[in-house]
């Protein structure tokens, strides 16, 4: 529909080669830095900051000859099925009773191929320390020019930072936490993210831009979501240029609502009711 309207190629907020922000591209910068000598690195933010973009350019990686990459995109909450996903990504058959000794002599052939090696797990968060701490003393046989990437919740950091936890956290060599962007960033970047699909910047007008900005508070996702959703309403409008109006038909959804106003309005239709 949005295509169609504008007379677009490419799908603007959804576009497969979402470029960097200054905050992902130094965290990219740094976990390549660090994948040089054995990297631990963490990288945390709360829902929809952009560590999900900073997860597929890292993937993205594995497509030159001199990287591999292991990327767990689900967490997995027991200990052989990561090993498993391991020892497919790395090409190793074998047993399991001996699958870490075959990972560890595949990761050094990789190695010694002239190969840089990132294990990513996203919403490490939800991973178990015991699990965790087998990862680590796994990958503290590894090769250096490797580089354990876990990205979570800030809650990851908190329990890591716990004294009982503490020989995990000792290893990180490099950390991270993504912030939500504030109100011009954020405004360049739906005009960058406009720019990237053909469209200009007066595509939203000022006012829409100002709601846009003060509903999602930073959140790259949300921003997303909204503007994508604004665009529709446009088009279903029949009309090109997005408007306050517009912005706000995307805002009734209710999943835009607040836990309280969503209260707020099933009292009201109860009471409404005769």
């Amino acid at each position: 529909m949005i295509k169609s309207t504008w007379g677009l190629t490419k799908e603007p907020f959804y576009r497969n080669d979402c470029a960097l922000l200054p905050q992902q591209a130094e965290a990219m910068e740094m976990i390549k830095i660090h994948a040089q000598h054995g990297g631990f690195s963490v990288i945390v933010g709360h829902p929809g900051v952009g560590k999900s973009v900073i997860r597929t350019h890292l993937e993205q990686l594995g497509k030159a000859r001199d990287t591999v990459v292991v990327s767990f995109t689900q967490t997995l909450h027991t200990y052989q099925p990561i090993l498993k996903q391991l020892a497919e990504s790395m090409q190793v058959n074998g047993a399991m009773k001996d699958i870490e000794k075959e990972l560890i002599q595949a990761a050094y052939r990789h190695v010694q191929s002239q190969k840089t090696l990132y294990t990513v797990i996203d919403e490490a968060h939800l991973l178990d320390m015991t699990i965790l701490r087998k990862l680590r003393l796994l990958f503290d046989r590894f090769p250096k020019k490797h580089n354990l990437v876990l990205l979570g919740h800030p809650e990851l950091m908190y329990r890591l930072s716990m004294m009982c936890n503490e020989d995990i956290k000792s290893r990180i060599s490099y950390s991270k936490q993504l912030l939500p962007l504030n109100d011009p960033d954020l405004t360049q970047f739906i005009i960058d993210e406009l720019a990237a699909a053909g469209l200009g910047a007066n595509t939203f007008d000022e006012a829409a831009i100002h709601v846009i900005v003060r509903a999602v508070q930073g959140n790259l996702r949300l921003c997303r979501n909204l503007c994508y959703a604004s665009l529709i309403a446009t088009c279903r409008d029949h009309q090109r240029l997005c408007t306050v109006s517009h912005v706000n038909a995307a805002l009734l959804q209710p999943h835009w609502r607040s836990h309280e106003a969503l209260l707020k309005q099933q009292v009201k239709t109860k009471e409404s009711v005769p």
